[in-house]
Protein backbone atom coordinates (compact mmCIF):
# COMPACT_ATOMS: atom_id res chain seq x y z
CA UNK A 1 0.00 0.00 0.00
CA UNK A 2 1.19 3.61 -0.71
CA UNK A 3 2.38 5.91 2.08
CA UNK A 4 -1.28 6.90 2.79
CA UNK A 5 -4.04 4.56 2.86
CA UNK A 6 -7.04 5.82 0.43
CA UNK A 7 -10.12 7.27 2.15
CA UNK A 8 -13.72 6.82 0.76
CA UNK A 9 -16.09 9.12 0.88
CA UNK A 10 -19.99 7.75 1.20
CA UNK A 11 -22.45 10.82 0.66
CA UNK A 12 -25.80 10.54 -0.02
CA UNK A 13 -28.98 11.71 1.20
CA UNK A 14 -30.53 9.95 4.58
CA UNK A 15 -31.04 6.16 4.29
CA UNK A 16 -29.87 5.94 1.28
CA UNK A 17 -27.61 3.28 3.26
CA UNK A 18 -24.12 4.96 3.42
CA UNK A 19 -23.58 3.43 6.82
CA UNK A 20 -25.19 0.09 5.84
CA UNK A 21 -22.71 -0.30 2.67
CA UNK A 22 -19.32 1.32 4.55
CA UNK A 23 -20.12 -1.44 7.64
CA UNK A 24 -20.37 -4.10 5.45
CA UNK A 25 -17.27 -3.29 3.04
CA UNK A 26 -15.33 -2.46 6.25
CA UNK A 27 -16.11 -6.34 7.73
CA UNK A 28 -15.20 -7.91 4.34
CA UNK A 29 -11.78 -5.21 4.68
CA UNK A 30 -10.96 -6.61 8.51
CA UNK A 31 -11.51 -10.17 7.57
CA UNK A 32 -8.72 -9.71 5.08
CA UNK A 33 -6.48 -8.23 7.47
CA UNK A 34 -6.86 -4.56 6.20
CA UNK A 35 -6.96 -1.80 9.03
CA UNK A 36 -9.90 0.25 8.62
CA UNK A 37 -11.75 2.75 10.81
CA UNK A 38 -15.62 3.90 9.70
CA UNK A 39 -16.21 7.70 10.76
CA UNK A 40 -19.83 7.94 10.68
CA UNK A 41 -21.51 11.73 9.92
CA UNK A 42 -24.12 11.00 12.96
CA UNK A 43 -21.75 9.59 15.28
CA UNK A 44 -19.36 12.59 14.54
CA UNK A 45 -21.98 15.21 15.08
CA UNK A 46 -22.72 13.58 18.32
CA UNK A 47 -19.25 13.52 19.73
CA UNK A 48 -16.52 15.98 18.21
CA UNK A 49 -19.17 18.26 16.24
CA UNK A 50 -21.65 17.92 19.09
CA UNK A 51 -21.16 22.08 19.69
CA UNK A 52 -22.39 22.44 15.34
CA UNK A 53 -26.17 22.76 14.04
CA UNK A 54 -27.45 22.63 10.88
CA UNK A 55 -26.58 25.88 8.91
CA UNK A 56 -24.71 25.81 6.08
CA UNK A 57 -21.60 27.09 7.76
CA UNK A 58 -22.33 24.60 10.56
CA UNK A 59 -22.52 21.55 7.64
CA UNK A 60 -19.19 22.57 6.41
CA UNK A 61 -17.03 22.79 9.46
CA UNK A 62 -18.62 18.98 10.49
CA UNK A 63 -16.88 18.31 6.84
CA UNK A 64 -13.77 20.17 7.63
CA UNK A 65 -13.70 18.34 10.83
CA UNK A 66 -14.32 14.61 9.51
CA UNK A 67 -11.81 15.29 6.95
CA UNK A 68 -9.20 16.56 9.39
CA UNK A 69 -9.79 13.16 11.23
CA UNK A 70 -9.86 10.57 8.08
CA UNK A 71 -6.36 12.24 6.75
CA UNK A 72 -4.35 11.10 10.19
CA UNK A 73 -5.79 7.82 9.86
CA UNK A 74 -5.20 7.69 6.50
CA UNK A 75 -1.23 8.91 6.41
CA UNK A 76 -1.05 6.30 9.81
CA UNK A 77 -2.10 3.23 6.88
CA UNK A 78 -5.50 3.05 8.09
CA UNK A 79 -8.22 2.99 5.24
CA UNK A 80 -10.85 5.22 6.22
CA UNK A 81 -14.43 4.81 5.20
CA UNK A 82 -16.45 7.96 5.92
CA UNK A 83 -20.24 7.96 5.94
CA UNK A 84 -22.13 11.25 5.58
CA UNK A 85 -24.19 13.34 3.62
CA UNK A 86 -21.98 16.25 3.02
CA UNK A 87 -24.76 17.89 1.36
CA UNK A 88 -22.23 20.98 -0.25
CA UNK A 89 -20.75 20.11 -3.17
CA UNK A 90 -17.70 22.45 -2.21
CA UNK A 91 -17.02 21.47 0.85
CA UNK A 92 -17.48 17.53 -0.43
CA UNK A 93 -14.87 18.02 -3.38
CA UNK A 94 -12.27 20.09 -0.68
CA UNK A 95 -12.77 17.25 1.71
CA UNK A 96 -12.15 14.59 -1.24
CA UNK A 97 -9.36 17.00 -2.57
CA UNK A 98 -7.46 17.02 0.58
CA UNK A 99 -6.71 13.50 0.27
CA UNK A 100 -3.76 11.57 -1.21
CA UNK A 101 -6.04 9.08 -2.30
CA UNK A 102 -9.93 10.16 -1.95
CA UNK A 103 -12.76 8.40 -3.53
CA UNK A 104 -15.92 9.61 -3.57
CA UNK A 105 -19.28 7.24 -3.44
CA UNK A 106 -22.99 8.73 -4.19
CA UNK A 107 -25.34 6.57 -2.62
CA UNK A 108 -28.56 7.11 -4.18
CA UNK A 109 -32.29 6.29 -4.18
CA UNK A 110 -35.23 8.52 -4.76
CA UNK A 111 -36.60 10.38 -2.16
CA UNK A 112 -40.10 8.11 -2.09
CA UNK A 113 -38.06 5.16 -1.81
CA UNK A 114 -36.17 7.14 1.09
CA UNK A 115 -39.35 8.15 2.93
CA UNK A 116 -40.63 4.73 3.25
CA UNK A 117 -37.25 3.38 4.58
CA UNK A 118 -37.65 6.34 7.00
CA UNK A 119 -35.86 4.25 9.61
CA UNK A 120 -35.34 8.14 11.93
CA UNK A 121 -38.77 9.52 11.10
CA UNK A 122 -36.57 12.21 9.91
CA UNK A 123 -38.58 12.63 6.61
CA UNK A 124 -42.06 12.19 8.38
CA UNK A 125 -41.35 15.01 11.16
CA UNK A 126 -40.35 17.05 8.24
CA UNK A 127 -43.40 17.57 7.04
CA UNK A 128 -45.01 17.94 10.26
CA UNK A 129 -42.64 20.68 10.04
CA UNK A 130 -41.08 19.51 13.58
CA UNK A 131 -37.75 19.17 11.89
CA UNK A 132 -36.27 22.15 9.96
CA UNK A 133 -33.81 22.37 6.99
CA UNK A 134 -33.54 18.42 6.56
CA UNK A 135 -31.42 18.30 3.51
CA UNK A 136 -32.99 17.21 0.64
CA UNK A 137 -36.38 18.34 1.99
CA UNK A 138 -35.94 21.97 2.34
CA UNK A 139 -32.48 22.04 2.45
CA UNK A 140 -30.54 21.46 -0.63
CA UNK A 141 -28.28 18.11 -1.11
CA UNK A 142 -26.16 18.95 -4.06
CA UNK A 143 -25.30 15.91 -6.25
CA UNK A 144 -21.75 14.62 -6.88
CA UNK A 145 -20.71 15.55 -10.47
CA UNK A 146 -18.29 12.67 -10.92
CA UNK A 147 -18.50 10.24 -8.30
CA UNK A 148 -15.90 7.29 -8.49
CA UNK A 149 -18.89 5.23 -7.73
CA UNK A 150 -22.94 5.79 -8.00
CA UNK A 151 -24.52 2.97 -5.74
CA UNK A 152 -28.17 2.61 -6.79
CA UNK A 153 -29.70 1.54 -3.15
CA UNK A 154 -33.37 1.29 -4.87
CA UNK A 155 -32.23 -1.08 -7.52
CA UNK A 156 -29.79 -2.84 -5.85
CA UNK A 157 -29.16 -5.04 -3.04
CA UNK A 158 -26.98 -4.32 -0.18
CA UNK A 159 -24.27 -6.65 -1.61
CA UNK A 160 -24.34 -5.64 -5.02
CA UNK A 161 -23.33 -2.05 -3.61
CA UNK A 162 -20.35 -3.82 -1.59
CA UNK A 163 -19.27 -5.89 -4.59
CA UNK A 164 -18.43 -2.34 -6.27
CA UNK A 165 -17.00 -1.38 -3.59
CA UNK A 166 -14.62 -3.89 -3.27
CA UNK A 167 -14.22 -4.34 -7.24
CA UNK A 168 -12.99 -0.54 -7.06
CA UNK A 169 -10.77 -0.97 -4.47
CA UNK A 170 -9.25 -3.78 -6.13
CA UNK A 171 -8.96 -1.90 -9.27
CA UNK A 172 -6.97 0.50 -7.69
CA UNK A 173 -4.61 -2.09 -6.37
CA UNK A 174 -6.04 -1.33 -2.52
CA UNK A 175 -7.08 -5.21 -1.80
CA UNK A 176 -6.27 -8.41 -3.20
CA UNK A 177 -9.85 -9.99 -4.60
CA UNK A 178 -8.26 -13.24 -5.55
Amino acid sequence: MADHAPVLWFTGLSGAGKTTIAKEVQADLLKHGVKTELLDGDEVRATLSSDLGFSKKDRDLQVQRIAFVANLLAKNGIVVLVSAISPYRDSRNGAIGSFARGFEIFVDAPLPVLERRDTKGLYRRAQLGEVKNLTGVDDPYERPEFPALRLDTDGTQISGSVEEVLTLLAKEGIVDRN
